[in-house]
């Protein structure tokens, strides 16, 4: 059975970016293109949300990562997921700031997402804030899915 795999913005940037000569941010490129080349063993997922994030900022990055996006299906924004976004926002869980990072989790959640991946470790990928949100979560009988980046999902390299 294929794994549900919502793809949060910072992946679909890290993939289509021009080659970083930061250290740290070639090796998240990196990761991330070796879960691209795996993406198949994957049923992804992305939204509305995703795709408005990435039309933003430079026309030609943003053709690139529209383009990375082709054929992924969307899932909805509900009702239910703009509630829980605004709850995690006014139980102060998630910062005012990141109204959109708690969307994206909220989107995955109510959906059904076995895993929201993201290379966003402030306000998503974080464990403090996850524990949080997952317990938030339990109380309305919700299932956080399991939040992780490209590199956590398809492991080592030579696993």
């Amino acid at each position: 059975m294929s794994r549900k795999v919502y793809i949060e913005t910072s992946v679909i940037s890290y993939l289509t970016a021009k080659p970083s000569r930061n250290v740290i941010e070639a090796g998240h490129q990196q990761s991330t293109y070796l879960f691209w080349d795996k993406r198949s063993q994957f049923d992804l997922y992305a939204s509305e949300l995703v795709l408005a994030e990435c039309s933003a900022g430079d026309s030609d990055a943003a053709s690139k990562r529209l383009a990375a996006l082709q054929g992924i299906p969307l899932l909805e924004i509900t009702a239910q997921c703009v509630e829980l976004a605004k709850d995690l926002v006014l139980t102060g869980i998630v910062p005012t700031k990141a109204s959109e990072d708690a969307l994206h989790i909220s989107i995955a959640t109510v959906h059904f997402a076995d895993y929201l991946l993201t290379w966003n470790c402030r306000h998503i990928a974080n464990p403090e804030i996850q524990a949080k949100i997952a317990h938030n979560f339990r109380l309305k009988s919700l299932f956080l899915p399991f939040i992780c980046t490209p590199e956590e999902l398809i492991g080592g390299e030579n696993e």
